[in-house]
């Protein structure tokens, strides 16, 4: 038997309110998703303006994240990266159509190196994406003390 530790959506939303705040603050139209250690979405929102697209994009990095333990940019970093041509993860993003994402935007989320969700991002470049990512991982760190820290 296991006990599991699992996301609820008292947990995101500050993750989400984080990820808003810097979206806001570098200039972009964005979509956030978090998501629970099955990839089950438990909160996304699409700002506004961002683009439609942005809201399945979001989703399938957090996904990505989650269920590969990896950031999602880690597919395709050079030299070496898994997904690129010639490797031994070439064409993974093939195995779930429209599920699984090998670009920048989708990091997972961890509780003492245990994977108990992730977060995507959607609508900005690399950088404005993992700049925003960053902030809602940092968020969650808070979430976690928070939640762990006894009175």
């Amino acid at each position: 038997m296991r006990q599991v530790t699992k996301i609820e959506l008292d947990d995101a939303l500050p993750v989400l309110e984080a990820g808003r705040r810097k979206a806001d603050e570098i200039g972009v139209k964005q979509t956030l998703c978090v998501v629970d250690n099955g990839g089950n979405v438990v909160a996304l929102h699409r700002l506004p303006g961002a683009r439609l697209t942005g809201v399945d994009i979001a989703i399938a990095k957090a996904f990505t994240a989650a269920g590969h333990e990896r950031a999602t940019h880690l597919f395709n970093e050079a030299p070496g990266g898994p997904a690129l041509p010639g490797n031994e993860a070439f064409g993974i993003s093939h195995m779930l159509p429209g599920k699984f994402a090998v670009f920048v935007g989708g990091f997972p989320l961890k509780i003492n190196d245990e994977i108990v969700g992730g977060v995507g991002i959607s609508g900005g470049n690399g950088e404005q994406d993992k700049a925003v990512g960053a902030a809602m991982v940092e968020a969650f760190a808070e979430v976690v003390e928070r939640s762990f820290t006894t009175v």
